[in-house]
């Protein structure tokens, strides 16, 4: 991407005129002149006229409620926009002026883009932070020190990946000034020359060396660029030379269509100037690790001074800037993220029309980059401004084992930018997460066979190893316990975990509880084992009364069983077992009661079957969107305000509708049972809305009880 060397003329003249309405209403000239410099910067990275207005809004302090008049209220969107970039990344709060480590100041790299709701608000920001470092000789040094840091460890890097390489030198070479002084003033004063005189000198050689290639029949692209201070200082480290010894103060880039004029074009700088013997390396015959192909030189130049030559093919170079061997990932020495690459390649194209051959501003694809930008991933702060990256959907306990695996152990609750969230709630971008611990490592098993409490890989393998250090006989009664209740609450019989287990490739009951309690098997894996198997419970035929009265006969036409040759019998399901779809079922002709319906592994079934084996019928399950299996459920909570409505707004989500309801209060223990019933599908419905019930603030408990 490409800075013009000047403002164009439209938006200079109408970024004057919007100042001047700023000054009118009072905003102090000071604001104002910082304001007109980063809104100037914008207007050189973009022809957008809106985005220079809203930094200008924004730069300039002024309160959009309401707005200052003559501003469009899309300058004051924008201006929203960039106050809220503007606060997130500042989120490492740089304490004691220290960098944030390597890995953090890359995610809050990506942060940015993360939150950007527009990829040119991006650029703009990066402009604001130009402007304030050009500024920045007045201020104070702890405000120096901080603008540079976070220039050095969020906007250089980014403007480089941008390719906005003109801004991100001077980002860079603002920040070394601030921060370390003295080194920057012995680099600027050992240089015999200023860096407007090595550009020059450059750009000189550079045509010069044009013509040469050209008289030599090579058509080729000739860049040249002189290094900044800041690089120089980098080079020296990571070289251990003196600055006599760095010959790339001054380089020259040479692209040309193929490998053949490469090696040409060699020879031709070669017969030109003196070569500098030590200074040559070619990593096209011999390619990196990297796969980065190029040619590098070192010669002599006009008045004695070294130029680095570096020439390569269009391929190369594209490979070089922008693929595996990027200039930029070999310089921080940072792992390969393919996603991050791909996204910061979009914004690009976003950022530079010629690349896509698309006008800035095309709607289409704007909303692409907007729609896809990590969409996987989001970032949420600890109180102490440490940037954690999590999975898209991540929760608290996720966030907890993130941060620490103990601090995952410890979790019994969490706030999200101060609120009280529920652990298996997902985090927003940005969200500044604090936990709640206990003294003692108590995890939940619950945490890892209920879904919604751990959506990362890495913390449930956290929290597995945790219970695999815990005693085969106590993990063993803890699954006893796990299974048991979640039976009990589908109205499950014991009689079917031998199925189960089974089902499940458990050699016997003890290993499946044992698997529960280690958390190998989840309760979603458990369910979908019950449907496969049409295991159905054995259950006593004490069952809690019906809420209101209600006909034992069901339409063989209507109902959701179908069963030949029985005519206008009624048909029921049986109160023992309560069967629910895909339960296999078995009808039993009962003598004044007509058909009653139990599910097929049913005990009580097992002993009237062995007695009158001629009453057994074949039947089958019969749903469709109009029918359903009638079930009812009991809800334990403690009393609150709104209970009975966020119940009832559970079934209307699930588009259920309540047949009956009731509630009893226990006011000695402060709790609320609610028996409501309903009809659902089959019993994975059954099995989510008990979930989304279980789910409930405040709620205990959550079962079917019918």
């Amino acid at each position: 991407m490409q800075v013009a060397e000047s403002v164009p003329q439209t938006i200079a003249t109408a970024l004057d005129s919007q100042a001047q309405l700023l000054q009118a209403a009072g905003t102090p000239a000071a604001a104002i002149a910082r304001a007109l410099a980063a809104a100037r910067i914008t207007a050189q990275l973009s022809d957008d006229a809106q985005l220079a207005m809203g930094v200008l809004l924004h730069e300039s302090d002024a309160q959009l409620i309401p707005l200052p008049t003559g501003f469009d209220p899309r300058h004051a969107a924008l201006a929203k926009q960039l106050a809220e970039l503007g606060e997130f990344a500042k989120g490492a709060r740089w304490e004691n002026s220290v960098t944030p480590r390597g890995s953090q100041a890359e995610v809050l790299r990506k942060m940015l883009l993360a939150v950007a709701s527009d990829p040119k608000i991006i650029v703009a920001r990066i402009a604001i932070q130009l402007a304030r470092l050009r500024l920045a000789r007045e201020s104070a040094e702890t405000d120096q020190r901080a603008l540079a840091l976070e220039a050095r460890a969020v906007f250089a890097p980014l403007a480089n990946r941008l390719g906005i390489w003109q801004l991100k030198w001077e980002l860079e070479d603002l920040a070394f000034r601030y921060l370390e002084p003295d080194e920057y003033r012995q680099i600027a004063a050992t240089l015999a020359e200023r860096r407007r005189d090595r550009e020059a000198y450059v750009a000189d050689f550079s045509r010069t060396l044009g013509d040469a290639l050209h008289a030599a029949g090579i058509e080729a692209d000739v860049q040249g660029r002189a290094k900044h201070i800041y690089s120089i200082h980098r080079k020296l480290l990571r070289k251990q030379r003196t600055l006599e010894r760095l010959y790339d103060l001054r380089a020259v880039r040479v692209i040309c269509s193929n490998v053949a004029e490469c090696y040409a074009a060699l020879g031709v700088v070669h017969g030109s100037w003196q070569y500098i013997p030590g200074e040559f390396d070619d990593y096209i015959a011999t390619p990196k690790e990297n796969n980065y192909r190029s040619i590098h030189t070192a010669v002599i130049g006009p008045r004695e001074m070294p130029v680095e030559v570096q020439i390569r093919t269009r391929e190369m170079h594209e490979h070089a800037e922008l693929g595996v061997a990027a200039h930029w990932r070999y310089k921080e020495g940072i792992a390969r993220d393919v996603g991050y690459e791909r996204k910061i390649e979009w914004i690009r194209n976003v950022l530079d029309p010629e690349r896509t051959n698309k006008p800035l501003g095309d709607g289409d694809f704007i909303d692409r980059v907007r729609s896809e930008l990590f969409e996987d991933r989001i970032y949420a702060l600890t109180p102490r401004g440490e940037v954690i990256d999590l999975p898209k959907g991540a929760t608290a306990l996720d966030f907890a084992y993130a941060v620490h695996t103990s601090l995952g152990h410890r979790c019994r609750g969490a706030k999200a930018n101060g609120r009280i969230v529920p652990l298996n709630q997902a985090l927003a971008n940005g969200a500044v997460v604090e936990i709640i611990t206990t003294k003692h490592e108590q995890p939940s098993r619950d945490w890892l066979i209920q879904d919604g409490f751990l959506v990362s890989p890495r913390s449930r393998a956290k929290l597995r190893s945790w219970f695999r250090r815990i005693d085969a006989s106590e993990n063993e009664s803890a699954g006893r316990t796990l299974l048991e209740r979640e039976l009990a609450r589908l109205s499950v019989g014991l009689d079917a975990v031998p199925a189960l287990a089974s089902e499940l490739k458990a050699s016997d009951a003890a290993q499946l509880y044992r698997w529960l309690g280690e958390g190998e098997v989840s309760m979603a894996q458990l369910t979908a084992a019950v449907e496969r198997r049409g295991v159905g419970p054995s259950r006593d035929e004490t069952r809690a009364p019906p809420l209101r009265p209600k006909s034992r006969r069901q339409s063989t036409s209507r109902g959701p069983i179908s069963a030949k040759g029985v005519g206008d019998l009624p048909i029921t399901l049986a109160r023992c077992c309560a069967p629910v779809p895909p339960v296999a079922v078995l009808g039993y002709l009962t003598v004044g009661r007509g058909v009653t319906v139990h599910a097929a592994t049913c005990s009580s079934l097992r002993r009237m079957r062995e007695l009158h084996p001629q009453r057994c019928l074949q039947v089958d399950w019969r749903l469709d969107a109009t029918t359903g299996v009638t079930v009812e459920l009991t809800v334990i909570a403690w009393d609150r305000r709104g209970l009975v409505r966020d119940i009832s707004e559970a079934l209307a989500n699930a588009r259920l509708s309540i047949e009956a309801l009731s509630t009893v209060t226990d006011r000695a223990n402060g709790t609320a049972t609610t028996v409501l019933r309903t009809s659902v599908q089959d019993l994975a419905a059954l099995t989510s809305l008990l979930r989304t019930l279980a789910r409930i603030d405040q709620v205990i408990s959550a079962k079917r009880s019918a």
